[in-house]
C-alpha cells in the first residue's frame, strides 16, 4: 500500500504532494513501483496537524482518487470521516482505512457498502488530541488485539467479513520501540486473535529511531531503510499487507525475501 498525503502538514511530506496534479503522478508513480493500493489521504493523522473539516477533506482528496481509478488503480481512502468515506468511494475508491477503526466518527460504521474493504485501525481516545497526551503509556498486543475485536462486533456483518485490522504503530503507543516492535513481532498473533487479516504501517515513524538507534535527525533514506527492516519482520510474523512512502525499496526486499 502505498502512501498519497494529499495534505500541507502529514509529518514526511507534508504539502510534497498537496496539488491535485502533483499527488495524481506521485500516486502513478507508486503504482508503477509496485504498489497494490494507493492510499490517499487528505488530513494529516500527527498531533501537530491542523484539523480538517470533511468539505476540506473531500475537496483534497476526491479529484486524486478519481485521476487514480481512471488510470486503472486499485485505491483506498485514509479517512475517519463517514461522509469523507462515502465521498471516496463515490469517486470509486474501494477501501476505506480508518486509524480510528469507527472511534472518531460513529456515523463510519453505516457508511461502507458491501464490497468495499475497511481497514479498523488501534488508538485509543475520541480524538488525535487524546491519542497523544498519553501516547506512551505501554500496551500489549493481545490488549490491542481485544480493543480490535471489540471495535469490530460494532460493524455490520458484511463489514466484519472482508475487514482488515492494523494496530496502529505509533498512535498512541509514541516512539516506543518495545511497544511497536512488540506489536510488529506478533502480527500472525494479531491475525489469529480477530480472525482478520493484518495492516501494518511503520513507515517513517518515530519508534524507528530508538528501534534503530537512529539519530533524532535522522534523514528520510535511513527511516526508509528501517522501515524495510520492520516490514520484513511484519512479514515474518504474518502481516499481509505493509503500507509505506517508498514503495520501490520494499518492493525490491520483498522480491528478495520471497526467492
Amino acid at each position: 500500500m502505498g502512501v498519497v498525503n494529499v495534505t500541507p502538514d502529514s509529518f514526511s511530506d507534508g504539502g510534497r504532494y498537496l496539488a491535485a496534479d502533483t499527488a495524481i503522478a506521485h500516486g502513478l508513480a507508486l503504482a508503477a513501483a509496485g504498489a497494490d493500493v494507493l492510499d490517499v489521504g487528505g488530513e494529516a493523522t500527527n498531533p501537530r496537524a491542523a484539523p480538517v473539516s470533511a468539505a476540506d477533506e473531500i475537496r483534497r482528496v476526491v479529484p486524486v482518487i478519481e485521476a487514480l481509478v481512471a488510470a486503472g488503480a486499485n485505491v483506498s481512502v485514509d479517512t475517519t470521516k463517514a461522509a469523507v468515506a462515502t465521498a471516496a468511494i463515490a469517486a470509486g475508491a474501494r477501501w476505506v482505512n480508518d486509524v480510528s477503526g469507527g472511534l472518531f466518527d460513529p456515523g463510519m460504521n453505516a457508511a461502507i457498502p458491501d464490497g468495499i474493504s475497511y481497514i479498523c485501525g488501534h488508538l485509543r481516545g475520541a480524538t488525535l488530541a487524546e491519542v497523544f497526551h498519553d501516547e506512551n503509556r505501554p500496551i500489549t498486543w493481545d490488549a490491542v488485539a481485544r480493543e480490535l475485536a471489540t471495535r469490530l462486533v460494532t460493524f455490520p456483518p458484511h463489514v466484519r467479513a472482508t475487514a482488515w485490522v492494523d494496530p496502529g504503530l505509533g498512535f498512541g503507543k509514541g516512539a516506543d520501540a518495545t511497544t511497536n516492535v512488540e506489536l510488529i513481532r506478533h502480527a500472525g498473533a494479531l491475525a489469529r486473535a480477530t480472525g482478520r487479516p493484518v495492516a501494518i504501517g511503520p513507515s517513517r515513524k518515530r519508534f524507528l529511531r530508538r528501534w534503530q538507534q537512529l539519530p533524532e535527525d535522522a534523514d528520510e533514506a535511513a527511516l526508509d531503510r528501517a522501515t524495510v527492516d520492520a516490514c520484513i519482520e511484519a512479514v515474518a510474523a504474518g502481516a499481509k499487507m505493509l503500507r509505506v512512502h517508498n514503495v520501490a525499496l520494499l518492493r525490491t526486499a520483498l522480491t528478495a525475501y520471497n526467492q
